[in-house]
């Protein structure tokens, strides 16, 4: 099967799952986040290939949106299987994928196309589009945009969209992979640091 025909199949398989998924890890998400990996991987000497289609399966096992892990990892098993017929080509895709998340240790993936689709994943959590998903999960996830916590609640966790910047958003310039990316998220990361002083100067306004 051509590369062509692999990709227009994931494709579909994403569109009929994750198009009406509310939290921001949608199939536009997963779409964005596959072509930004092949445009770092052109650049940066890593396979294209790999790392589109690891850019478009990589949330399919996501906790986040399924119940079921160990059955959505063999769904996407037996999706690749039934699409590539080399077993190496299958691994170095499945490889792409691992080690991707923020969460956790922070562990950067093994593979050129890993470290690729990791920023290209991060890249999507940061500038405009980033803002617009921290504020969609956060929505979902039942957070408030933000608060100004008495002395009582200041050391407690502040689980709010707002914080997610401090959280995550703005360390991921610092993270990235690959040049291409860094220079990718440098704009991005001043548009986060413009919207934060915005938001503060409107938030105060208010009171």
């Amino acid at each position: 099967m051509t590369h062509e025909k692999v990709l227009r199949e994931i494709r579909s398989f994403i569109y009929e799952r994750f198009q009406g998924e509310p939290t921001g890890h949608d199939y536009w998400h997963m779409e964005r986040v596959a072509n930004v990996a092949k445009g770092i991987a052109k650049k940066e000497g890593g396979d294209p290939f790999v790392a589109e289609v690891a850019g478009w399966l990589h949330d399919v096992a996501d906790a986040k949106l399924v119940d079921n892990q160990a059955n959505a990892v063999k769904e996407q098993k037996r999706l690749l299987e039934s699409l590539i017929e080399s077993k190496d080509l299958i691994l170095s895709i499945e490889s792409a994928m691992k080690d991707i998340s923020f969460r956790g240790k922070h562990k950067t993936p093994e593979t050129l196309e890993g470290k690729i689709v990791q920023d290209a994943d991060r890249l999507d959590a940061i500038g405009a589009i980033g803002i617009a998903r921290t504020f969609a999960y956060g929505g979902k996830a039942g957070q408030l945009i933000h608060s100004t916590p008495t002395e009582d609640e200041k050391m407690k966790d502040n689980n709010t969209s707002i914080q997610h910047f401090y959280d995550k958003l703005l360390l991921l310039k610092d993270l990235m992979n690959t040049e291409t990316a860094r220079n990718m998220a440098q704009e991005r990361h001043e548009f986060m640091q413009r919207f934060l002083e915005e938001f503060y100067s409107e938030w105060g306004s208010s009171n």
